[in-house]
């Protein structure tokens, strides 16, 4: 109830999440056409057409523990609808789904016994975080997934001709349910897969005095290969890639494709090694000693322009920093002290209390870098480069030592000042 009211506040900058442009969508829309309700029952029974987005998080329990995704939500959904429903209705999975889910939901809604006729849906969504709104209004690609027969069409069709009314027919793909939900999967594991490549080879250019952001630039140019998702970081983050990953190793091993699944988790071994190795080497720089010592980290959330932390890496930067007794200084322009606690308290590493204690939170970024040995920029929000370095390093302990963990800032520009700087992918 608290979070409805919450997309209910009359403020909509206040709403629970922030996206740019999102306000403004609610702003215009709610009490229009949008409505925000706790009367699930009532909404389901009116509806013609009901959309599935609920979570599917990683399972923490049982078979699949660690990789296979728990339904758990998606079969209450489904049960929900078929004990209320009374009319006939077009079901849309919107989550991200193993492929064959929808065996299981319709399923459960063709046996509820009461005559009412349900056709299934898959229609995965593309947004990324911090440009969904403009991604919704000018996508890549719309993709539905239904079945072959009269009523399966007629089904597609009807969502074909909601979203037909600002994207063009031919950007609106349709297929069988079952490779609509697979692709989703396969989406994201190709885009994870690119960052994880140029990550391994960010490594290879610290050794080798190349500069991945030259690399990337001489492949990008390749029109086989393409400039998107080959900048080199700290490592991937949010709710999907490595969820999703994981899900498809797990799928493939159930299927006993093990070649498969080896392949596709390495992507995730790779990401988790670049966020380690990032943590390493910033206590060998900081003289294998960082006990009592304060970082300051600009950046919490795992991308630009969103609040959300999912399986962001500086939450496992932070961890491994802790780890050695080092005192953490977090700025994030959107995200606040509660939430970069509850992440870290999740991960069960230590008590809340040392976490809290040794953990501190500012709504300044000049304060969040006053006396520290070093600053790690985990988020590349844009501001952070139209900050007063000057100002920054005047405040620091010497030798004021910076870790772009973004390939953010102006390095040449921050030496200049008198930082010394390490960045991805250059010697």
């Amino acid at each position: 109830e608290a979070r409805i009211a919450a997309w209910n506040d009359a403020d909509t900058d206040n709403i629970p999440v922030y996206e740019p442009g999102l306000s403004e969508v609610v702003a215009e829309a709610r009490g229009r056409n949008l409505f925000f309700s706790t009367a699930v029952d009532q909404a389901i029974a009116d509806a013609d057409m009901i959309f599935i987005s609920v979570n599917t998080p990683t399972k923490t329990y049982g078979a699949g523990k660690g990789m296979g995704a728990d339904l758990k939500y998606i079969e209450l959904c489904a049960r929900q609808i078929a004990r209320v429903s009374t009319t006939d209705k077009i079901i849309v999975e919107k989550s991200t789904l193993p492929v064959r889910t929808a065996e299981a939901v319709r399923d459960i809604l063709h046996n509820t016994g009461n005559g009412v006729k349900f056709q299934v849906l898959s229609n995965p969504e593309f947004l990324a975080e911090g440009t969904a709104v403009a991604d919704l209004f000018n996508p890549d690609r719309v993709l539905i997934g239904g079945d072959a027969t009269e009523e399966g069409q007629e089904a597609m069709q009807a969502l074909v001709d909601i979203y037909n009314n600002w994207i063009p027919r031919e950007r609106i793909l349709t297929t069988n349910v079952w490779s609509s939900e697979l692709s989703k999967l396969v989406a994201n594991a190709f885009l994870a897969q690119r960052i994880s490549s140029i990550n391994s080879i960010s490594e290879l250019c610290e050794k080798t005095e190349a500069d991945v952001n030259e690399v990337a630039r001489a492949i990008g140019t390749d029109s086989r290969i393409g400039s998107k998702f080959l900048k080199a970081s700290v490592g991937f983050g949010g709710s999907c890639f490595q969820k999703d990953i994981l899900n498809l190793v797990y799928i493939s091993r159930s299927f006993g494709l093990q070649e498969v699944a080896d392949y596709w988790e390495q992507v995730i071994i790779m990401n988790d090694h670049q966020k380690k190795r990032f943590a390493l080497n910033m206590i060998k720089n900081l003289y294998n000693t960082i006990s009592g010592k304060k970082i300051a980290f600009l950046g919490w959330a795992f991308k630009k322009d969103t609040n959300d932390t999912r399986e962001s890496a500086a939450i496992y930067v932070a961890d491994e920093l802790l780890n050695e007794q080092a005192r953490i200084r977090v700025y994030d322009p959107k995200v606040k002290e509660d939430q970069i606690l509850g992440d870290l308290n999740y991960l069960q590493t230590r008590k809340p209390e040392e976490n809290k204690e040794n953990v501190k939170v500012f709504e300044d970024p000049y304060r969040a870098c006053e006396n520290a040995h070093a600053i790690a920029i985990l988020t590349e929000w844009d501001e952070f480069k139209d900050y007063d370095w000057q100002r920054i390093y005047d405040g620091m302990l010497k030798p004021a030592k910076i870790f772009d963990g973004r390939n953010l800032l102006d390095a040449e520009k921050l030496r200049k000042i008198g930082f010394k700087v390490q960045a991805i992918g250059t010697a």
